[in-house]
């Protein structure tokens, strides 16, 4: 079934607190992103949300709209009253939003007569957010939010602590959404970064990625990062996975440099960051995370032989292992391919035989 947010459903969160700074990234992101969510619960005030909507109206964009104006008690920045949010909804809606984002803290204080009418002809997605955990409930809370009368989609993001975390996310959005598209899937936090990547391949009707510096999540991705180094929505199920493990991990360019080589000689692959603080625990979630194999940096390169069914020669000798490939059944092999990026391009430039070597380094 394909998303009801069209055949590129990568949404482009736009946040600023003023209706200028709103309108110019506007105007740069609806020139690329096919979806947009305007966070007017961001904007400074009532006079700056009138000043955006304004202009929306007259411009009557051709990009699919989500307006939100999250309060503070689900994580948002709007400490207006309830009445006022609605009337900020509402018109949101006439100036031309085709969706909106109602949080479920708000939506139980709402009689379904008077919310219906802020809805009118446009969508609604229900939304829960946890910025401290996954809860160990999240489908008790996933169920209560699917029974709840006329809203289209249910969006659940919540802090993902481990990989056991963001896997249930995806399971659910998995569960809900090929056949139906029910469930958004918004892991948060670096943790849960691989996991927003991967949520539109789970099923996740629709994935969320910053347009400007204003994260308004932890661990939200840019619109780039999410488009063009892991192009998310064009992600299948014959998608080969393969990732780097670290702690931090945050600063690897191999995922900038091997997603670009995997696009250039079109290849169905993606490679995710995986900040691994707990090494036995990221080697557990090995086979539900379906990789075909990881390069392993610091701090893990000499740990990991540990975990390895085997590794070639040369690997047992330096002691340390940057690559592993899990083979058949499961079975995970490592290599040491640092070395010889080290000395081919010394062989290059002196002769190595007889030759004495400074090695300089922090790391």
């Amino acid at each position: 079934m394909p998303s009801p947010f069209g055949p590129e459903p990568i949404c482009a969160v736009l946040a600023a607190d003023t209706a200028a700074r709103l309108s110019r990234l506007f105007g740069q992101a609806g020139r690329q992103a096919k979806v947009l969510e305007l966070r007017l619960d961001y904007l400074a005030n009532a006079a700056e949300t009138l000043r955006f909507l304004e202009h929306l109206r007259r411009r009557r964009p051709r990009v699919r709209l989500i307006a939100t104006c999250r309060s503070r008690r689900a994580g948002g920045r709007f400490n207006g009253s309830l009445q006022a949010q609605l009337a900020t909804l509402q018109l949101a809606v006439d100036s031309g939003c085709e969706w909106l984002d109602l949080e479920i803290e708000s939506a139980l204080q709402i009689p379904p007569p008077v919310l219906q009418g802020v809805v009118g002809h446009a969508h609604w997605i229900l939304s829960y957010h946890n910025f401290k955990e996954t809860p160990e409930d999240i489908e008790r809370i996933v169920a209560r939010l699917l029974r709840f009368p006329g809203r289209d989609v249910v969006k659940i993001a919540a802090l993902a602590k481990s990989f056991a975390d963001w896997l249930r996310l995806l399971e659910l959005a998995r569960r809900e959404g090929l056949a139906r598209k029910r469930i958004v899937a918004v892991p948060m936090g670096d943790c849960g970064l691989p996991g927003r990547v991967l949520a539109l391949r789970a099923g996740s009707p629709l994935g969320y990625a910053s347009w400007s510096d204003q994260h308004v999540a932890p661990g939200q991705i840019s619109y780039h990062g999410m488009t063009r180094v892991y192009r998310a929505h064009r992600l299948n199920r014959q998608t080969r996975i393969y990732g780097v493990i670290g702690h931090p991990i945050g600063h690897s360019l191999s995922p900038i440099m091997q997603n670009a080589a995997f696009a250039a000689r079109k290849i169905n692959a993606v490679y995710l960051p995986f900040a691994v603080d707990k090494l036995e625990e990221f080697i557990k979630a090995i086979p539900r995370l379906g990789l075909a194999g990881f390069s392993v940096t610091i701090p893990h390169k000499e740990t990991i032989l540990r975990h390895l069914d085997d590794c070639d020669l040369v690997a047992k000798r330096i002691g340390a292992v940057n690559t592993v490939v899990v083979r058949a059944g499961g079975r995970l092999y490592g290599y040491n391919t640092d070395y010889v990026g080290v000395l081919r391009p010394l062989e290059r430039a002196i002769t190595l035989k007889q030759s004495r070597v400074c090695v300089l380094g922090a790391g």
